[in-house]
């Protein structure tokens, strides 16, 4: 085959027409798309990074809710085992204030049983005392031991308080009545002289006289002026004595005496 000049122009014009169509129609809609699909490619790529950042976002924020939330439940943990702790504490105290109240209740009741059985002790023991006491002074009472406690009396009665000396001889002047003197036994002239003496110097005035004799007294006198009533008897005495025993005032009876020098009663009335 032989190569002339038209041919190989032909060829060349051929193949430029052919490099012109593949430019116009196939290379540049190529690159437009492969330009397109790398600019999708970039776009996806972008895409990614960015939702690997939101991704990594996430979670940096999830693993600091975590680190939160775990701090959260800590310090709850932490203040749910202070309040056991205090409620705890609130307990044993409540429990130690209710054994201490009961203990206390337990004490002063045993201390109130013990009072009681010692006041009751001490009651049988007064009681046993004024029964021996009366009936050794019933033995005993006579004209001596009356002329002793007539002694006691007239030593007493220069001792009486300043005030109710002067009211017994503002009531003598006021009212001049008989001075009332009970003995148990008959009492001799010359103890009547001295008492009278004695009398009328205190109120300083001359009285009048009145002498009564009952043996319930036992032995002693009982003397009255006006309200005033000075007792230094043997029954008296025990009857003091027997009051005394029978008092529940007093947590502790004094010892009564069974003999006084001068017992005053006022009785205004």
């Amino acid at each position: 085959m032989e190569l002339s000049g038209s041919t190989f122009v032909l060829e060349i014009i051929n193949f430029l027409v052919l490099i012109w169509l593949l430019q116009r129609f196939f290379y540049k809609p190529l690159q437009a798309v492969i330009a397109r699909r790398r600019a999708g490619i970039d776009q996806q790529l972008a895409d990614a990074t960015d939702m690997r950042a939101q991704a990594q976002e996430l979670q940096s924020q999830y693993e600091n809710r975590l680190s939160h939330w775990e701090a959260e439940r800590q310090r709850a943990r932490e203040a749910l085992q202070q309040e056991i702790e205090r409620e705890r504490t609130r307990q044993h105290e409540g429990l130690r204030a209710e054994l201490d109240k009961e203990r206390r209740k337990a004490e002063v009741s045993q201390q109130h049983q013990l009072l009681e059985r010692q006041q009751h002790l001490e009651r049988l023991a007064l009681e046993q005392g004024s029964r021996f006491a009366t009936r050794l002074l019933e033995l005993c009472a006579g004209p001596e031991l009356e002329t002793r406690l007539l002694e006691m009396l007239l030593n007493a009665l220069p001792g009486l308080p300043t005030e109710q000396l002067q009211s017994l001889r503002e009531h003598a002047a006021e009212h001049p009545e008989a001075i009332e003197i009970t003995s148990a036994f008959e009492l001799p002239p010359g103890d009547r002289s001295r008492l009278q003496q004695r009398i009328d110097g205190l109120l300083a005035t001359k009285a009048e006289y009145r002498y009564l004799k009952d043996p319930e007294l036992l032995a002693g006198l009982r003397l009255s002026i006006g309200p005033w009533v000075f007792r230094a008897s043997v029954r008296d005495e025990l009857k003091g004595f027997a009051d005394l025993v029978q008092s529940n005032g007093n947590t502790r009876l004094p010892c009564a005496q069974a003999l006084q020098p001068a017992q005053t009663e006022q009785d205004h009335g």
